[in-house]
């Protein structure tokens, strides 16, 4: 079981490979694993993706996110048609091996809809509404 692997992880004092670690992520059925990306400086989440073995290779090897569209079928790398790139500052993973947390630096917006963050569909729960965020652009 995978998740022993990562409370052994947890508990040693060395640092492992790194492809051995990633060997032991718990990637899904379709070859993915969830990914929450961060602005490094202000902490703000500012979307989530997901990534297969080759788009976690390719964002180790470059620097820069890579994700996996789920709709095209393809890598997608952040800021390849758009200009708003996503340099990797600091990789984490979780406990179980199962999330992946990438600290970057954004240039530019993160979302496709040009607001700075994807989540801002703001859900106010006393009134039970939900409203965007305005759009700077």
């Amino acid at each position: 079981m995978k998740r022993s692997y990562f409370i052994a992880l947890e508990n040693g004092h060395e640092p492992l490979p790194l492809d051995e670690v990633i060997d032991q992520l718990a990637f899904d059925a379709q070859g993915l694993i969830p990914v929450i990306t961060q602005d490094a400086g202000s902490s703000e989440v500012l979307m989530f993706a997901w990534m297969n073995r080759t788009a976690l290779e390719h964002t180790i090897t470059h620097q820069r996110m890579t994700y996996w569209s789920r709709s095209r079928q393809q890598l997608w790398c952040k800021g390849e048609t758009s200009g708003h790139v996503q340099e990797l500052i600091q990789m984490s993973f979780d406990c179980d091996g199962d999330a992946i947390l990438c600290k970057v630096e954004q240039r530019g917006a993160a979302c496709h809809t040009g607001r700075p963050s994807c989540f801002y569909l703001k859900v106010d729960t006393q009134e039970k509404r939900v409203r965007a965020t305005a759009n700077p652009s």
